[in-house]
């Protein structure tokens, strides 16, 4: 059974809103999925890695990290290049720093949207329902009492529709929106335990 949103008055706007709010989240959580797949990756490369640094094949080490996915990796491997040109001391951590917050920047975007989307989509719903509920209203002052009760129980379900509409649209963005945030600050302590690890092995190898 189908229906046309227009003969939902306000509430078939409403409804438009969120299906469209539906598909910008849908976009959006395949696109941070496909982003952050492989962003915990690499773990076993990285302790090869540091291993190869420990025993002074510097170039070998930096080469598995530039192999490697993750942001972890790229930071890893800057650091690498850096420490193999001499560049060291306050300056070089400041800048990985630079570097690991632009990386978690870059893994958080848009997340904080549907965050936004998970919000905001319950209480369009819950507009739509009471914008709903406020013309049903109106329909039986208008009648004087001789509505139809079965019309006015039309109109209120689909004033409902809006709220279950506005639930469906933010269960999962809040969902994706929790896992996708918790998969980006674990992968960028991914990132703070590989460089100090990298420090640590840089100073004394023998800690690889």
């Amino acid at each position: 059974m189908s229906f046309d949103l227009s003969s939902l008055g306000a509430g078939g706007v409403i409804i438009a809103v969120l299906l469209l709010l539906s598909a910008l989240s849908l976009a959006l959580i395949v696109v941070k999925t496909l982003q952050l797949w492989s962003a915990r990756s690499g773990a076993a490369k990285r302790e090869e890695a540091l291993a190869q640094w420990a025993s002074g094949k510097k170039d070998q080490a930096e080469a598995i990290a530039k192999s490697g996915k993750s942001p972890a990796d790229r930071v890893m491997a800057y650091a690498m290049q850096s420490l193999g040109k001499g560049f060291k001391g306050p300056a070089l951590t400041t800048e990985l720093l630079r570097r690991g917050n632009e990386e978690f920047a870059r893994m958080n975007s848009m997340i904080r949207l549907l965050e936004l989307i998970a919000m905001i989509s319950p209480l369009l719903g819950l507009l739509g329902t009471v914008m709903g509920m406020i013309q049903s209203f109106q329909a039986l002052e208008m009648a004087q009492g001789a509505a139809n009760a079965s019309v006015l129980a039309g109109g209120i379900w689909q004033a409902l529709l809006t709220t279950a509409v506005g639930l469906l649209v933010a269960i999962p963005a809040a969902v994706a929106a929790t896992l996708l945030s918790a998969r980006a600050e674990s992968a960028a302590q991914m990132i703070e335990n590989a460089i100090g690890r990298l420090m640590l092995v840089e100073e004394n190898p023998n800690a690889a």
